[in-house]
């Protein structure tokens, strides 16, 4: 074992203040990489935090910060009086072995075997009771027109029996299905596609993780833009990918690290959302859409364009996608259908080369291999009736009157303290705080009077202090609340740091 001073840690830990993912992050992610990788072997002693602090270049709060995620996680222990280990397999096993499950009687019960466990894939997504919350841009279920969708699926289940077996009806109904919706997309989004083309899952997690299966392998390299959506980052992860990130400009993605990093490295995969970035909102602008459609066909990466809240457009004329624009075939299209839907009638789907969507087909078949024929049918009624263009088009009217009465809501109430853009599209707004203040302290002022942030929404680093402030969800008078909470909760948090 390598005496912890004589560790070459600035081989291997690789740090970039300059990016704006925090440091104390940085840290984190590249011990686990070091870790994971054998740099840093099993029961290894690591020096101590004010000499290690001095290697890495780094202020001793911000590494005993990283230490303390690192220990939470299960990555690195500390004894009193002996140091800090990186944790040995002996210890890990023993962990994993005699787990603690409690069941409704809160008995502990032992697992009794050995099972893999993912930090990665840990669920972020926080639960609050509280009167008024923020999310970061999700549709308001009140909006969804349950009875008459429920009319629709009763009236199918009660459609008089055919001589055919189940899997003839299902295959025609599902072919049908794919016909009217693939014609759907080409007439919405400007892709022209055919049903060879079209995958259809029953979420847009579904589409992301079946496609980062077949399309990326322990570590290839993926480009995501910073800051970026945690759900696909941890889907991206957990691939085994090597991640590297780029900063985002007012017309989005930085071309020029996009180019410098090819120029370097082989890149597997661009993720990308090109016309609403998230978490930001911004547009990748015409002129950077064609410099990423060239950089991908000249370097030979794929373009994975997620395209998750196309539903929510205010203008008669919406951007459409870079895959309306591929003449290559660079670009694997990923989207959703139906948000402003119940959740069991919503839909995934991948829009790439026949050959790419056989492929997930085997694997889908494995995740999802029933198809609800009813559902399927429902919604090519709904379709071919026109009945989807309809509902759209009441549910953006509504959401465009909340997004603008939101914008005036804090325009008003916290004048001077934020910046923002009005978004084209969605159901959040990007608002970054000018004041200085920390954002955990912000979340719990604000939950002191009635008001949930979940941490999911709050971006804070060096150089930023922002929010991502859903709207959708909130009635006029819910809005008038929530904002005058945040202003008041915001005096309160700056005052209590001077």
């Amino acid at each position: 074992m390598d005496s912890p001073v004589e560790i070459p840690f600035k081989s291997f830990i690789q740090l970039k203040p300059e990016e704006n993912t925090a440091l104390y992050l940085q840290i984190v992610f590249e011990f686990i990489k070091a870790i994971q990788t054998g740099f840093l072997p099993e029961g290894t002693k690591l020096p101590g935090t004010r000499i290690l602090c001095k290697v890495l270049a780094v202020n001793r709060n911000t590494l005993i910060k990283a230490f303390q995620d690192l220990e939470s996680q299960g990555w690195i222990e500390t004894l009193p009086n002996k140091g800090t280990f990186i944790l040995s397999q002996q210890k890990q096993k023993k962990q994993i072995e005699y787990t603690v499950v409690k069941d409704q009687n809160q008995s502990e019960l032992n697992t009794g075997f050995t099972f893999q466990r993912s930090t990665i894939l840990e669920n972020p997504i926080e639960i609050s009771n509280l009167p008024y919350q923020f999310n970061d841009g999700m549709p308001d279920l009140r909006l969804v027109q349950t009875d008459v969708l429920a009319r629709l699926y009763v009236s199918k289940l009660k459609r008089r029996k055919t001589s055919k077996t189940y899997e003839q009806i299902e295959l025609r109904s599902h072919l049908n299905f794919k016909t009217h919706f693939s014609n759907y997309l080409n007439l919405t989004r400007g892709i022209r596609i055919s049903t060879s083309n079209l995958l259809t899952t029953s979420s847009h997690e579904i589409s992301l993780y079946l496609v980062t299966k077949v399309l990326i392998s322990p570590g290839d390299k993926v480009v995501v833009a910073s800051p970026s959506y945690y759900m696909s980052n941890m889907t991206l992860t957990n691939t085994g990918a090597q991640i590297i990130s780029i900063p985002v400009n007012e017309d989005g993605i930085d071309t020029k690290r996009l180019k410098e990093i090819c120029e370097t490295s082989t890149i597997r995969v661009l993720y990308l959302t090109s016309n609403y970035h998230y978490p930001t909102t911004i547009l990748l602008s015409a002129k950077k859409r064609i410099e990423v459609l060239e950089l991908a066909n000249q370097y030979g990466f794929v373009i994975l364009e997620d395209d998750y809240d196309f539903d929510f457009h205010y203008d008669n004329n919406p951007v459409l996608p870079l895959a309306a624009f591929d003449s290559n075939q660079r670009v694997v299209y990923i989207g959703s259908f139906g948000k402003s839907l119940p959740s069991g009638f919503s839909y995934g789907f991948v829009a790439a080369p026949s050959e790419f969507i056989k492929e997930l087909e085997k694997h889908q078949n494995i995740l999802e291999p029933g198809i609800d024929v009813i559902k399927e049918q429902v919604l090519t009624d709904w379709i071919t009736e026109g009945e989807v263009h309809r509902l759209s088009k009441k549910n953006k009217k509504i959401y465009k009157e909340r997004r603008d009465y939101f914008v005036s809501l804090l325009s008003e109430k916290l004048k001077g303290k934020i910046k923002f853009k009005v978004p084209p599209r969605g159901l959040a707004i990007w608002v970054e705080w000018l004041p200085d203040f920390n954002l955990i302290k912000f979340q719990k002022e604000c939950s002191t009077n009635g008001l949930f942030l979940p941490k999911t929404i709050l971006y804070q680093t060096k150089d930023l202090t922002a929010t991502r402030l859903g709207f959708g969800n909130l009635e006029p008078e819910e809005m008038e609340k929530a904002v005058t909470i945040l202003s008041t909760s915001l005096e309160a948090t700056v005052s209590s740091n001077n």
